[in-house]
């Protein structure tokens, strides 16, 4: 009788490896001051790529939360049932500080740790990081009002992930959210119609409806709601101190393209209480504080999702033949898979920077500062924007293989979209990086004050910077024409920061493909001469089997 199930040339599952043994992200840890965090980073490295890691990310996808609005006797509940190991996966989360370890850690580095951490363990399941995210994300809006501060902070900061809904101040730990957008104005939160009216205890009472709601179940959430003085920001808990449900009603939650494990609500507050953070009609002022630490979170998050985009192509790559050889040895192949890990790569280096920007300009450096502005404003459209077409080619890199679910690279591909819509589409963060320009001047000469210092290195860099001064010194038509002014000013940056620090053959190749003007459009049409081997072997996922 024929054999006809005998499994032969398929690429082995890819576990049991180190995510964090990645070259250019150890390289950046160190660089920008966190190489005392490298020990941990590869501990939750390996964790995030082990076959237990990968089962908790799959059972939450498939699992996905389930919205229960009344008990059985008609009760209001407004809960919200994940599976079990979207719990696990909070608790490594928080335990490792993704969510608050820079307000509780002094040390120099500490958000380039964190950003290092968010971009490892995102690799596992990226849907639970968006409330770890706003987690951290909440901090610097609610100082705004320190007395608030001084009493949420460390719950929000603490080591402990304390699931549950009971009153915030006798919980060992708390998640917060964010509750912005609202359907008739979308990212223009001046068009807010949630009403905000003076009620007991100086406390306020909010009634309307938001549109998208994140992490419903978070304990507190930073909401927008316009107040008589104006739009302002407000701390609104799930419990209230009597230990009574505020009155927050979960209306539905979102059948979203991307990861199902988080849940993503609509939700109406009928006279709920909540607290102000800042002045009257400074809303916008206070809760933009949090906006650009998650802005931080979706280039890095963005980059993440290359890099394993990257590490899946390249495994299956060396792992299966085609037409008499492993498909990783045919040039045109290595051409697409080099160009894919200079993309990964250009991302990740951009991100390590900037969260050391974040983290020079938290201790008061005004140039850092400037640097954190202008280059989050281009990475976030830029990395974000690329990442769709970056996953989508990684996928095609496995064939049907990859277009099936249990590759793990359609959860990819439907995420990767996510970044760049949350905290401004595409044109609202163009947009942004012009509003920085024309507001703060002194950013622009910090732009080229920091990519210029690889002044020398690369013709086609050099050539870019000189066109870049000339088209900004053309103010005409400038909204129109912003998508393609940010896209060079972060290709410019990315080139930069290679040159200075990336491995040779990468910073050669990324200008060459991405500044010179005879280039190509899609993945994989790199010109002639490029090291595909040292890119290609810089990018294979490394640890137990894997080195």
């Amino acid at each position: 009788m024929a054999i006809t199930h005998e499994v032969t040339n398929q690429a082995p599952p890819l576990t049991e490896y180190d995510v964090a043994a990645y070259p250019a992200l150890l390289e950046g840890l160190r660089r920008e001051g966190a190489g005392w965090a490298e020990d941990e980073l590869h501990k939750l490295g390996v964790l995030a790529g082990s076959e237990q890691a990968q089962e908790w990310a799959r059972l939450v996808e498939a699992n996905p939360p389930v919205l229960r609005t009344h008990d059985r006797y008609g009760h209001r509940m407004d809960e919200v049932e994940f599976h079990p190991h979207w719990h696990r996966l909070m608790e490594v989360a928080v335990a490792h500080g993704l969510h608050g370890a820079p307000w509780r850690d002094e040390r120099v580095g500490a958000h380039v740790a964190r950003a290092a951490k968010m971009y490892v363990w995102g690799q596992s399941d990226p849907g639970h990081l968006c409330p770890i995210s706003m987690t951290y994300a909440a901090v610097p809006a609610l100082r705004a009002e320190p007395e608030l501060a001084q009493v949420y902070e460390p719950r929000l900061a603490s080591p402990v992930y304390d699931f549950g809904l009971r009153e915030p101040l006798t919980k060992r730990g708390l998640i917060a959210g964010m509750s912005m957008t609202e359907k008739q104005g979308g990212s223009d939160v001046r068009a807010n119609t949630t009403r905000a009216v003076p009620a007991d205890a100086g406390r306020y009472a909010l009634t309307g409806h938001k549109w998208f709601t994140s992490a419903p179940m978070s304990d507190v959430f930073l909401t927008l709601a316009q107040a008589p003085g104006g739009l302002s920001c407000f701390l609104v808990p799930r419990v209230l101190p009597d230990g009574t449900r505020n009155a927050i009603r979960l209306q539905r939650l979102k059948d979203k393209l991307g990861n199902r494990s988080n849940a993503s609500s609509e939700i109406e507050y009928e006279g709920a209480l909540g607290q102000l953070v800042g002045e009257e009609g400074r809303g916008v002022a206070t809760i933009i504080r949090m906006v650009n630490l998650t802005r931080l979170d979706c280039a890095v998050g963005s980059a993440a999702g290359m890099r394993q985009g990257v590490v899946q192509a390249v495994h299956h790559a060396s792992h299966r033949r085609a037409f008499g050889d492993l498909l990783v040895d045919q040039p045109l192949m290595t051409n697409v898979l080099a160009d894919l890990a200079i993309e990964a790569e250009a991302a990740t280096v951009a991100g390590m920077r900037l969260a050391g920007a974040v983290d020079r300009a938290a201790a008061g450096d005004t140039a850092e500062e400037l640097v954190r502005r202008i280059g989050l404003a281009v990475t976030k459209y830029w990395v974000c924007k690329r990442a769709p077409a970056h996953a989508a080619e990684a996928l095609e890199c496995l064939g049907g293989n990859g277009y099936v679910e249990e590759s793990g690279m359609p959860r990819l591909y439907r995420e990767a979209p996510l970044p760049s819509i949350w905290e401004g589409s595409g044109n609202v963060a163009a947009l942004d990086a012009l509003r920085a320009m024309a507001r703060q001047p002194e950013t622009v000469e910090a732009f080229f004050a920091e990519v210029e210092q690889a002044t020398g290195a690369d013709r086609r860099l050099d050539a870019a910077v000189t066109r870049l001064r000339k088209e900004l010194t053309d103010l005409d038509d400038i909204q129109y024409r912003a998508r393609r002014t940010v896209e060079t000013m972060a290709l410019i940056f990315q080139g930069s920061l290679l040159h200075r620090h990336g491995h040779p053959a990468v910073a050669d190749a990324f200008c060459a493909s991405r500044l010179d003007s005879d280039r190509g459009v899609a993945f994989g049409t790199l010109p002639s001469g490029v090291d595909t081997t040292a890119i290609i072997d810089r990018a294979r996922p490394l640890g137990a089997g894997h080195e």
